[in-house]
C-alpha cells in the first residue's frame, strides 16, 4: 500500500492537540485504570503505552528498550527481570496462565502464591490469563472457555485490586464471542499481522489465501478495521490496544523449512502507518510481537525502533484526552478517487 502523506505525524499533533487543549487533560468520572475516554492512567498520568512481547538481543534489553521509546515489557515472574525493567522506568505485565480444571486445587494455591510474591513490585502494571483464549485454529471450540478465564480473573482479583488483567485476542472470532471474555478482562488487545508474501505456504493462523485475519480488507488498513472490531466487543468501555508485526511470517517456520524468496518484514512506511491507522482507529496502545524471531540487529529492527521513538515522542499528543471537532475534508481532482483519505482521531465516528 502505498502512503500518499507524508506528514502523518504532523496532522494527527495538530488534531489531538487541539483536542488537549480543548479539554485540559480532565480526569473527572475515571475508572480505576483508565480515564473516560478509555486512556489508561498510570500514577495519576495518562499514559500511551508502546510495548514489546519480546526482549532485544543486547547486552542490556530493557536499556535498549527505554531508548527506543518503549515503556512497557512483558517479563517472566522474575524478581531480576522486574527490578531490571524499574530500573529502566519500564511498566511490565506477567503471564500467569488460567486455572487446570484436573486440579484446581493446586494451580489456585499456584496461583495465589505467584499473585501475592509481585503484586508490591513498583514495575508490575497488569497481569495476562491467557493469549488468545477463544482462538483455536481450524475450530470453533474456545482454546481457553470464558468460564475458566473468570475463575482465573475472580481469584487473581480476590488477591489484587491494584493491578488490571488484559487479554489479547487474535482477530478472527465472532464479536459475539469475544464479548463473552468482557468480564474476565479490563483491557483487551487484538493481534494483526498483515504484511505477508504473495505464494506464501499455509501455516499455524494463515488461512489458504495467505492472510491472517478474515476481514474483506487485505491492505494493511485492515489494522484499523479490527481496532473498530475490538471496541464493538468492548462496547468502547475498556481500553483496546493494537498488537503490530515483529517479525516476517516465514521467520516462524522451523529453519530448515524456510523459503527464502517469502521472507518478508514490513518496511518503515508500513509499520508507521500500521501504528497510526490503529492510533486514528481508537487503540489505547501499540504493542509488537515477533521480535525474538527477527535477526538482531537487522534494518527492520532499526526502522521498527524509528516507529517507537516517533510514538514515544509524541506521548503527550497520543495521550491527550479526546473530544469532537467540527473538521471538514475537502478533496481536490487528482485524476484517481480517494476512499477513506485522511484519517484523524475522534470520540465519536
Amino acid at each position: 500500500m502505498k502512503i500518499y502523506k507524508s506528514n502523518i505525524k504532523l496532522l494527527i499533533s495538530i488534531f489531538l492537540l487541539i483536542t488537549a487543549c480543548s479539554n485540559n487533560n480532565k480526569q473527572s468520572g475515571s475508572n480505576q485504570f483508565y480515564d473516560t475516554d478509555n486512556m489508561l492512567v498510570i500514577n495519576g498520568k495518562r499514559t500511551f503505552f508502546i510495548g514489546s512481547y519480546h526482549h532485544p538481543k543486547t547486552g542490556n534489553p530493557f536499556k535498549t528498550l527505554a531508548e527506543n521509546g518503549y515503556n512497557y515489557v512483558r517479563v517472566k515472574a522474575d524478581s531480576s527481570e522486574l527490578n531490571k525493567a524499574s530500573k529502566n522506568n519500564l511498566n511490565t505485565w506477567i503471564y500467569t496462565t488460567a486455572i487446570d480444571e484436573k486440579d484446581s486445587l493446586a494451580d489456585k494455591s499456584k496461583l495465589i502464591k505467584l499473585i501475592n510474591k509481585y503484586k508490591t513490585h513498583p514495575a508490575l502494571l497488569f497481569w495476562e490469563i491467557e493469549d488468545e483464549p477463544a482462538f483455536t485454529w481450524n475450530s470453533e471450540k474456545p482454546r481457553v472457555s470464558p468460564e475458566k478465564m473468570q475463575k482465573a480473573f475472580d481469584i487473581i482479583k480476590a488477591e489484587d485490586t491494584d493491578h488490571a488483567i488484559i487479554t489479547n485476542h487474535g482477530p478472527v472470532n465472532l464479536v459475539s464471542t469475544l464479548k463473552k471474555y468482557n468480564s474476565s478482562t479490563d483491557v483487551v488487545l487484538v493481534d494483526v499481522y498483515p504484511v505477508i508474501p504473495n505464494g506464501i505456504k499455509p501455516s499455524y493462523a494463515l488461512f489458504p489465501d495467505g492472510l491472517q485475519g478474515d476481514l474483506l480488507n487485505p491492505y494493511i488498513s485492515q489494522v484499523g478495521e479490527y481496532i473498530d472490531k475490538m471496541n464493538k466487543v468492548v462496547d468502547n468501555a475498556k481500553p483496546v490496544f493494537a498488537v503490530l508485526q515483529g517479525f516476517s511470517w516465514e521467520m516462524l517456520k522451523p529453519e530448515g523449512e524456510r523459503d527464502s524468496s517469502m521472507i518478508l518484514y514490513p518496511s518503515y512506511k508500513q509499520s508507521r502507518f500500521m501504528a497510526y491507522n490503529a492510533i486514528v482507529h481508537g487503540a489505547n496502545g501499540i504493542v509488537y510481537w515477533g521480535t525474538n524471531y527477527t535477526p538482531q540487529p537487522s534494518p527492520f529492527i532499526n526502522n521498527l525502533n524509528r516507529v517507537t521513538k516517533e510514538l514515544s515522542e509524541m506521548q503527550e499528543v497520543l495521550s491527550a484526552k479526546t473530544s469532537t471537532n467540527n473538521i471538514k475534508q475537502e478533496y481536490h481532482e487528482l485524476g484517481y478517487s480517494v476512499d477513506e483519505g485522511i484519517e484523524y482521531k475522534r470520540d465519536k465516528w
